[in-house]
């Protein structure tokens, strides 16, 4: 089966300075993979995530070379993860991410049904996406709370010195859904205190407080608090989760951290083995990365995927949100994600 496969640069702008407690930024530069075979179109979207020395130029690299490692049935993606792990090892998370997407995409498609029809789901069970709240001034932070008026759950970017200023603030102006991301961003001591003031503001739960390698001191502080804490840079594959039980009592998923929706469906397996809430996330994404994303939120008990909704030149359109910020899953075939230019035109061609 000939496989053609174009990859293309492009940056997407934010609406505003997205900060997380180590870093800021006012762009994301993507990767976009299309995929040709029979006629049949399948679109990836790779997110490169600095944090884990991922770059989007190492990123086309890759991907300029990955029809060679497609197998002759794109059917087989038991073949394709195989090569992929012998030809770029534990690394390349939003690489192999991008090549599955497309694959799945085209696989969709060349059935004509929607990935989660193909996988037995139910689109009515899909829990409301959170909005994320980058972490700001306090002026900003109550103004993007203003913005946000339409969306009944936040997420709340922390890691200051201001920090529970900022939730009291916010606490204030609404009574509203409200769950926290640290980014890595406190020590035990500070993670402590602030838990257990965060409880007092009704926030739901607390992710990654701790940096990824501290799991002694996540062990330390799950025994003195009582909100629920979530894993996100501590996991990434589907080993990295039995360590994590008693330690949290819940991961964050990404398609960019574990490679794709294929281990997205096991981290997802087990995790509920070992009595693990689940929550669906993203990165700086377009709609492409974020519907492909959806398909599985029948599956979760959390979702926050608002990526898309923080860009201002999305090259895709995908995903709606009903009224209750739920993810209405499409129902066109494949990942239902639409391209709205011609992103393709002059990239450069790998051909099998």
């Amino acid at each position: 089966m000939r496989v053609d496969i174009r990859v293309v640069p492009y940056t997407l702008h934010l609406r505003y300075t997205f900060r997380v407690s180590r870093a800021a930024s006012d762009t994301a530069d993507n990767v976009f993979l299309r995929l040709q075979s029979e006629g049949i179109e399948g679109y990836g979207e790779a997110a490169p995530i600095r944090r884990y020395a991922e770059s989007p130029e190492e990123t086309m690299a890759l991907l300029g070379r990955a029809a060679e490692l497609v197998p002759e049935d794109l059917f087989d993606l038991q073949s394709l993860r195989s090569r992929l792990e012998q030809a770029w090892g534990a690394r390349h998370a939003p690489a192999k991410a991008a090549l599955e997407m497309a694959i799945w995409d085209w696989i969709g498609k060349r059935l004509a049904v929607p990935l989660y029809r193909l996988w037995g789901l139910n689109p009515q069970q899909v829990p409301r996406t959170s909005f994320t709240l980058g972490l700001d001034s306090l002026d900003r932070m109550l103004a993007k709370l203003e913005e946000a008026a339409t969306f009944p759950v936040l997420k709340i970017k922390l890691g200051s010195q201001h920090d529970l200023r900022i939730i009291e603030a916010i606490r204030k102006r609404t009574d509203r859904a409200l769950r926290v991301d640290a980014n890595e961003g406190w020590t035990r001591e500070e993670a402590l205190a602030k838990i257990r003031a965060l409880k007092d503001f009704g926030v739901e739960l607390v992710e990654q407080p701790l940096p990824a390698g501290d799991l002694e001191g996540m062990r330390w502080l799950r025994d003195r608090v009582d909100l629920p804490l979530f894993a996100d840079e501590s996991v990434h594959s589907p080993a990295d989760i039995p360590k994590l039980a008693g330690l949290f009592d819940g991961i964050n998923i990404k398609l960019m951290k574990c490679g794709g929706l294929w281990p997205a469906r096991e981290m997802i397996a087990v995790a509920r083995a070992h009595g693990l809430q689940v929550m669906l996330g993203c990165m700086v994404e377009s709609s492409l990365g974020i519907t492909a994303a959806a398909h599985l939120a029948p599956l979760v008990d959390y979702l926050d995927l608002d990526g898309h909704l923080l860009t201002t030149d999305d090259p895709f359109t995908g995903v709606q949100l009903s009224p209750e910020a739920r993810p209405i899953l499409p129902e066109g075939p494949g990942i239902g994600a639409e391209l709205r230019a011609d992103l393709f035109g002059s990239a450069r061609v790998a051909a099998l």
